[in-house]
């Protein structure tokens, strides 16, 4: 299995790690937020590559999109105003469901902290927003025909949660679960249950090293040839 959270790979590579898990075989993919828009630009590049996929609080793109709640629309748009402490303690409270907030105010410090030890930087942020903003695969997702899990929290202040309603009924055979009351980082709030409805069907250990590339083999050494 492998998960996408970030920019895609450079043009001629399969993204999200996909190439040296098994270049022989279909694997499953989770996507979420823009990772979730990543994953259907492979799904519909490569669909021989994607086996199942799960599409986490990220949207169909386009005019078809239900636009950013308005909180965090202006949080974006102070946020380049905003000392590094006070944007990173808005944004991780952003992308939590209020019930987690209000009862496991930990977790919160947790995924505050998670963010302080691996920074982003200014330009990394501002063309994941770039991209976010300009994902628009046009309705295509009709042309991916592998199982697909849209999964979305209800309480989510990233992504409008009726866009995962409006995903699933582009995706010819998708069902929609949805986390009552949690936010848009859900597998933060509640890991348990994210983990039993992903799919299982990655290969063992074993397999994965059976399937990697082989190193390249050493050049003939003088009177070898």
């Amino acid at each position: 299995m492998a998960a996408c959270a970030g920019p895609a790979a450079p043009a001629g590579h399969t993204p999200c790690g996909l190439d040296p898990l098994c270049p022989q075989r279909p694997g499953d993919l989770v996507g979420t937020s823009l990772g979730g828009r990543i994953a259907q630009d492979l799904a519909l590049a490569h669909p021989e590559r994607v086996d199942k996929l799960v599409l986490v609080a990220t949207i169909p793109g386009g005019p078809r999109s239900r636009p950013m709640p308005l909180p965090t629309t202006y949080l974006f748009a102070w946020a380049p105003f905003m000392t590094s402490q006070a944007k990173l303690q808005q944004f991780a409270h952003a992308a939590l469901g209020p019930e987690t907030l209000r009862r496991r105010p930990k977790v919160a410090r947790r995924l505050a902290a998670r963010k302080l030890a691996h920074p982003q930087s200014q330009h990394a942020w501002r063309a994941q927003t770039e991209a976010g903003m300009l994902f628009n695969p046009l309705g295509r997702q009709r042309r991916i025909t592998q199982p697909t899990l849209v999964v979305q929290g209800t309480a989510d202040q990233v992504v409008a949660p009726d866009n995962a309603e409006v995903l699933a009924s582009l995706l010819p055979d998708a069902r929609l679960q949805r986390f009552d009351g949690a936010g848009h980082l859900l597998y933060w709030e509640q890991p348990k249950r994210f983990v039993r409805i992903v799919p299982t069907s990655s290969p063992t250990l074993p397999q994965q090293r059976a399937c990697q590339p082989q190193p390249p083999a050493e050049p003939a050494r003088k009177g070898e040839q």
